[in-house]
């Protein structure tokens, strides 16, 4: 007991971790000055898997790219390893282009007269096996489950036979084997009289030098085979898919359902949370989001349109629309607008590694919440606070419906969320952390880097309920006096599950910082 009170106080003394300094890496699909950028080309989804050795994007074109980790094949060992050994390790993670494959097509739904998008919505890894990696993809309807592996191409080696003679000597085989007409279980004499004068010549000493064929493994190369396709159980537009920890089952989630599979079914799904009235002119509220917990099987959480979080578990009933915890926050007397719901829709939300947090992002800010505490989020981030008197043009220009992602470090010590401009922020949520970083998606991170002046946390009540407010509430310039583009915005970015290193998307280009 002493020991641990003792390890508390260290910590408490040691103070929050310092402040990353966030460096480029790489970058694939650049744009030259000028370059158009065709819509099929912008990303929609990035995701890591769980090893963090593999990425994966998917774009508006249906098509899902996979980058694979080169700098810790080199001694077969990952990262941490290394760090504990004398092997020298590379400056930064580094990825190189694996494969790509066409995930979508698009559709037409004849009988609602509905044109389906190919534009991957969500990415997924699944377990891998046998070498293979697994993955689902889903567009607006359809999830298809693809599996991608390694392939050897076998080729025959040369014989030491002129091609050319061999044709000639087939053929001539050919034209003269239908004259023969020879009686069941007889021969002739002339097919075994050896040597031939049919045009066919070896060498002298033919049966030393006669080489037989041979299979020999030339290059291998990735193959993607889509092993199922999970379709017609959505009417609406799917917004999110979520794997089980039990490697089993997965969710999918439109505006007003959640279905439960099994990945080895895909012929039938078990609809779990169904918020449909029976009048639709009653309907107040739809699902924006939903994830399974990370270690928990009969957990999930999903978010709706009016800024609530909803904990449900599996256990309590087949039909989950009574949830065991909600978790919203209460409007501040006298501060209703015609935009509060709108900015108060959540737009993505996310578990922490240990489960025990969930983040969640609407448009002006980034909240976290302890799953053990619903009376509040434990901690908001100001993201977009500056835009506040901004929010009628934002509505007049669609901008302000804008869906940002949002993810969390592997050790749960800070969180990020894009923004526009292809800036993307960074926020410490330790207790008493002032890090609030701003970066932009280029090779110069921090050349538009706002600086925000750094406050301690505000605690509303007692230690444990702290609601800390950071970030930015700077007007819609940047330190350089440049003002924000609403035109480009950086939507999607993951995490590095087990580093400090996030990979995110400004239209067609996938950029990666390290720090």
């Amino acid at each position: 007991m002493n020991g641990g009170d003792g390890g508390e106080a260290a910590a408490a003394t040691a103070g929050p971790p310092a402040p990353l300094e966030w460096k480029f890496s790489q970058v694939f699909g650049e744009r030259t000055a000028g370059e158009e950028v065709q819509e099929v080309d912008i990303i929609s989804a990035i995701e890591f898997d769980k090893t963090g050795n593999h990425l994966a994007t998917g774009d508006r074109g249906g098509r899902v790219v996979l980058f694979e980790r080169t700098d810790t094949k080199e001694h077969g060992r990952n990262r941490k390893d290394l760090e504990k050994m004398d092997y020298p390790i590379s400056r930064h993670p580094e990825f190189r282009y694996k494969t790509e494959f066409q995930s979508h097509e698009p559709e037409f739904d004849y009988l609602k007269s509905l044109e389906i998008e190919e534009k991957i919505n969500k990415i997924r890894w699944c377990q891998t096996a046998n070498g293979a990696v697994f993955l689902l993809s889903t567009n607006d309807k359809t999830i298809k489950f693809w599996k991608v592996r390694e392939k050897k191409v076998k080729k025959i080696s040369e014989l030491n036979v002129d091609p050319s003679k061999v044709c000639c000597a087939a053929s001539s085989s050919d034209s003269s084997s239908h004259k023969q007409h020879l009686s069941n279980g007889s021969y002739s004499d002339r097919y075994y009289n050896f040597p031939r004068n049919d045009g066919l010549s070896l060498p002298s000493d033919s049966i030393h030098s006669l080489r037989l064929p041979m299979i020999t493994s030339a290059e291998s190369s990735l193959v993607a085979r889509c092993r199922r396709v999970y379709a017609h159980a959505h009417d609406y537009h799917i917004n999110s898919i979520s794997n089980n920890s039990d490697c089993e089952t997965f969710i999918s989630a439109d505006d007003l359902r959640i279905n439960l599979w099994n990945l080895e079914i895909s012929s039938q799904s078990f609809n779990i949370v169904d918020v449909k009235p029976a009048n639709m002119e009653d309907l107040t509220e739809v699902i924006t989001s939903a994830e399974f917990h990370p270690t928990h099987c009969n957990m999930l959480a999903y978010s709706s349109s009016k800024g609530s979080i909803r904990l449900i578990d599996l256990r309590q009933s087949a039909l989950c629309d009574s949830h065991s915890k909600l978790f919203e926050e209460q409007e501040a007397p006298g501060s209703r607008s015609f935009f509060t719901e709108i900015i108060a829709s959540i737009s993505d939300i996310k578990f922490a590694k240990d489960g025990r947090h969930i983040l969640s992002r609407d448009y002006m800010t980034l909240k976290l919440w302890d799953i053990n505490m619903d009376s509040g989020p434990v901690a908001t981030f100001q993201v977009h606070e500056y835009l506040r008197p901004k929010l009628c043009d934002l509505y007049e220009n669609d901008s302000i419906f804008d869906k940002f992602e949002c993810c969390l470090s592997g050790d749960g010590l800070r969180v990020a969320t894009g923004s526009y401009s292809n800036l993307f922020r960074l926020f410490g949520c330790s207790a008493d952390s002032t890090e609030a970083t701003t970066l932009e998606a280029s090779k110069n991170p921090m050349r538009r880097q706002i600086q925000t002046p750094s406050r301690p946390a505000r605690s509303l009540s007692s230690s444990i309920t702290r609601v800390v407010r950071r970030g930015s509430e700077s007007p819609g310039v940047d330190s350089n006096g440049n003002s924000f583009d609403f035109t480009t915005k950086l939507l999607h970015l993951a995490w590095h599950p087990s580093e400090n290193s996030i990979a995110c998307a400004a239209a067609n280009s996938l950029y990666m910082y390290y720090a």
